[in-house]
């Protein structure tokens, strides 16, 4: 089994299944059956911790996250740790539980000196002297920050509310140790024995000897918190003797500048914060994994019930070769939540998170970016009723994820406006920015893809869309989507067309400025009837020249979109060839 919580929840939704099954099935499934309703897998989640909750008499729920920031602090993690967990706080509190959120920084950990670590250094050869090193002690590349963790947290921490509904509390080892961690650890050493008993249980090969103190001074000469050994303890001072394998050096230090053994962390953190759930990355969820010690270690050491948890899949990152790999922090794969929210809203990513069942891998692209907005418009379009997958539980997922993907409030009562993110990119380039809140919206309203009188929120959608529209159009779209539009037709522009076709590019213009409504469907209607005639080659040089004349480059994006969101006037007297 995956976990003690796990299973016992499965077997819930699903008595008559088998341990093993259940838990794969809530895990890889979208929709679980739950006392005769069909639920969204997060809302079955959520009635599960209710009921355990409930049996305990638990009022104060604490959900916690934990992250190492040992290199690249990815949107990967926004997974487990940020979004589920917000997601069923938000269903917690709705349920009358005071829900608080937190986050974990392990700071503590050994710096690896990895290769995608080292080569953020100016140079690799110098930056091995910090391997096992604390993170937190590890000095920031860019020799600008105070830390390697201050530089790779300024691209994830600053944002994190940004995908919440409430503030998520973020606490570090660093300072756990401290405080209660220092309190937890005086327990562990004076528990040692029954801590290496149940620890040699899980480990099999090279058991803790005799004596062993689950403790890691940091070594006082060469830095290294990996390599050291305690000694003795003295809990009245609360200070450790240890010996360094790496430098030899001798030393003491106070309890509070190291770490405890990883897996008995672990359960630190849990005791230290009164954790009641927590999420963990698949790795941890192998039988007889440390997922499992470490609720054995919390129940028969420590006397606490190990937090509810769920394991979830990585994320992954679909390179431009189009294979997939897993998104790794200390190996630098992925993106972070900055660069997501350049070109993409919280609630995008949200909704996809939820979509994706939790073992499900989820891989995302910044290049695929409208493909989401795709989706996610469906899923709005079902959400109030305009449209049907044909399957009802592919609806409730859809139309449930499209609910919970809000950060503040709710869905509006109607139907928001849904105009295309690559047509926002397109619109973006053709208008300057400075004129985005005014003429964008006039020519979107002239066009017919927002109302002559928008609600103040579709108003706000553009508005926040186009920022980010624009940002993809510039760092991540495909060549025919980056659009700039000339804007007086040159010599060398009109040689590049023969004859024939300015022939035709003028009757196309004659046609299109008898056009009563300027939109996008009746351009596109006019365009097709005019070369309905002619083959699939003229057709496509045809077009060739239209992008030649407006963008000065053979390619480009749908002409009828394009023109939409381009003056009426200034489309006609270009195909005149009048300027």
């Amino acid at each position: 089994m995956l976990t003690i919580a796990c299973s016992s929840w499965c077997r819930v939704l699903n008595p008559d299944r088998s341990r093993k099954n259940d838990e794969w099935r809530f895990l890889r499934e979208s929709v679980i059956e739950y006392k005769g309703r069909k639920l969204h897998w997060i809302d079955a989640l959520a009635e599960y911790l209710d009921n355990i909750f409930r049996s305990r008499s638990v009022k104060n729920v604490v959900v916690n996250g934990g992250l190492s920031v040992s290199g690249l602090q990815h949107v990967g993690r926004l997974r487990g740790e940020i979004i589920i967990n917000d997601i069923l706080a938000s269903l917690l509190e709705e349920k009358g539980y005071n829900v608080k959120r937190m986050l974990t920084l392990y700071t503590q950990d050994a710096w690896k000196g990895k290769e995608g670590q080292l080569a953020q250094f100016p140079s690799p050869e110098e930056a091995k002297k910090y391997i096992g090193w604390p993170l937190i002690r590890v000095p920031d590349p860019k020799g600008e920050l105070p830390s390697w963790v201050d530089r790779y947290w300024a691209d994830f921490g600053p944002y994190i509310d940004k995908f919440t509904r409430e503030h998520v509390e973020v606490v570090t080892t660093t300072d756990l140790y401290k405080g209660k961690l220092l309190e937890f650890t005086k327990i562990v050493i004076s528990k040692r024995e029954k801590v290496r008993d149940i620890v040699n249980k899980y480990r099999k090969r090279k058991p803790y000897p005799e004596g062993w103190i689950p403790f890691e001074p940091r070594c006082g000469k060469c830095g290294r918190i990996d390599t050291t050994i305690a000694l003795s303890v003295d809990l009245e001072k609360d200070v450790v003797q240890y010996e360094c394998k790496n430098c030899g050096h001798k030393g003491e230090t106070h309890l509070w500048d190291g770490k405890l053994n990883w897996r008995i962390e672990w359960v630190g953190v849990w005791w230290a914060l009164e954790v009641s759930f927590e999420p963990y990355g698949k790795d941890h969820a192998v039988p007889g994994g440390s997922r499992d010690s470490a609720n054995e270690l919390a129940k028969v050491v420590f006397n606490i019930n190990p937090p509810e948890g769920i394991a979830y899949e990585w994320v992954a990152i679909r390179l431009s070769s189009g294979k997939e790999q897993d998104m790794g922090s200390s190996d630098f794969i992925g993106f972070t939540p900055k660069e997501w929210l350049e070109v993409a809203t919280p609630e995008l990513m949200r909704f996809l998170v939820l979509k994706t069942p939790p073992m499900r891998k989820l891989t995302l692209s910044l290049r695929e970016i409208p493909l989401y907005y795709d989706l996610y418009f469906k899923a709005e379009r079902i959400y109030y009723g305009f449209e049907s997958t044909g399957k009802e539980d592919e609806d409730l997922i859809m139309k449930r994820s499209y609910e919970l993907s809000y950060v503040r409030g709710q869905p509006p009562e109607k139907l928001p406006v849904q105009v295309g993110y690559t047509h926002l990119a397109i619109l973006s380039q053709v208008v300057p920015k400075e004129k985005w809140e005014t003429e964008a919206i006039k020519r979107l309203q002239r066009s017919g893809h927002i109302a002559a009188t928008p609600s103040r929120f579709d108003i706000d959608r553009v508005l926040d869309l186009l920022p980010r529209a624009h940002n993809w159009a510039t760092k991540y779209a495909p060549d025919h989507y980056k659009v700039t539009i000339i804007q007086e037709v040159n010599k060398d522009i009109m040689e590049r067309i023969p004859r024939e076709y300015r022939e035709s590019i003028v009757e196309l213009g004659k046609r299109l400025d008898a056009i009563e409504e300027w939109n996008e469907e009746s351009i596109k209607n006019t365009m097709i009837e005019f070369t309905r005639e002619w083959g699939s080659q003229k057709r496509k040089e045809f077009y060739k020249y239209i992008y030649i004349l407006f963008t000065g480059k053979d390619s480009g994006p749908r002409v009828a979109p394009l023109f939409s969101l381009l003056p009426k006037d200034f489309v006609i007297r270009r195909l005149l060839l009048e300027g």
